[in-house]
């Protein structure tokens, strides 16, 4: 074990590697607000042909889903796998195992590995990276998180991550409570995503070298996804990233909510995204200034619902 990861271990035996700050020892098996202890434990690795084409490009990239999260949004997509109520979804896998899975992804000629939700999973996520690396591996590594990550872990992933792709979810700390827990999720992301452009900046380095791929090297992407009924909330988001960050800052708007059952009844959450709702988010984003990224089409919330009870959660 290398250096970095043995001591994001280490952090486990009181842990406080997210925002929950537990202080549990989870390398005794002891769980906090995750679930989670110190093992491998993993919903899926899967080819994913995501949102962004400058990451997952025509071939699709390798997504290495975490079982649970340090969020628990009640309209989650992936609840089959983030819910912290439920068994660990997927199985523990050791160390080598993952490796070889992801190593036989990236032969095929994928290029980035995603790590999705690792917040709560930084010491797992920090071993693999050096486990692929040992084997000749050299993967452009993208930490895709919910934008609830603790500064401190963030410093000390400098230089093993190439690309942050953060949500911004929130700027309205009561739709933080009411929606996923986290009264302080407007601090926490606001001081993550300022750590995440430190650095990185806010220019999305492509890969100039090859004409046949438009692929994203290094950089920064932040996903916002637009909630029906909260315009408000999406116009703060905004707001903030360009005038706290920057609006050259390379954007991923998505217009995917799809409600699932748990939110069925709920009075905004139960019904989909208004084309006028889209349409005044869209006009604040202009008005910012923010040239660079992806805006999803509204038909969107069709094409990215996962089901994690096949081998192939994204396959239509």
């Amino acid at each position: 074990m290398n250096m970095l990861s043995q001591k994001f271990v280490e952090k486990m035996q009181a842990c406080k590697l997210c925002p929950r700050n537990c202080g549990v020892n989870r390398q005794q098996g002891v769980l906090g607000y995750c679930r989670n202890d110190h093992q491998l434990h993993l919903a899926s690795i899967t080819l994913h042909k995501g949102e962004e084409p400058v990451l997952s490009g025509p071939d699709g990239l390798c997504n290495v889903f975490f079982a649970h999260c340090n969020l628990q949004c009640s309209y989650c997509q992936n609840h089959q796998i983030s819910r912290n109520d439920i068994l660990l979804a997927g199985e523990q896998w050791s160390l080598a195992a993952a490796t070889r899975q992801i190593g036989r992804m990236l032969a095929s000629g994928i290029r980035h590995v995603g790590f999705v939700s690792p917040s709560h999973m930084v010491a797992q996520m920090v071993a693999m990276v050096e486990a692929l690396r040992q084997e000749g591996w050299k993967p452009v590594i993208v930490y895709n998180s919910n934008g609830y990550d603790k500064v401190e872990t963030l410093r000390q992933l400098e230089g093993l991550v190439d690309i942050y792709l953060p949500d911004c979810k929130y700027m309205d700390a009561r739709l933080a409570t009411e929606l996923s827990g986290a009264p302080d999720y407007p601090q926490v992301a606001a001081a993550a995503l300022r750590e995440m452009y430190r650095q990185m900046g806010p220019v999305l380095h492509m890969d100039d070298d090859r004409d046949d791929d438009d692929l994203a090297l290094r950089g920064m992407m932040v996903r916002h996804l637009v909630l029906p009924g909260q315009v408000a909330n999406s116009l703060q988001v905004l707001r903030f990233l360009a005038r706290e960050l920057s609006p050259k800052l390379t954007l991923s708007l998505m217009a995917q909510y799809r409600p699932i059952a748990a939110v069925a009844r709920h009075p905004q959450l139960g019904r989909r995204v208004t084309e006028e709702e889209y349409e005044a988010v869209l006009q604040e984003m202009e008005e910012l200034g923010f040239t660079e990224g992806f805006v999803q089409e509204l038909a969107g919330a069709d094409c990215y619902l996962p089901d994690f009870s096949r081998d192939s959660p994204f396959e239509p």
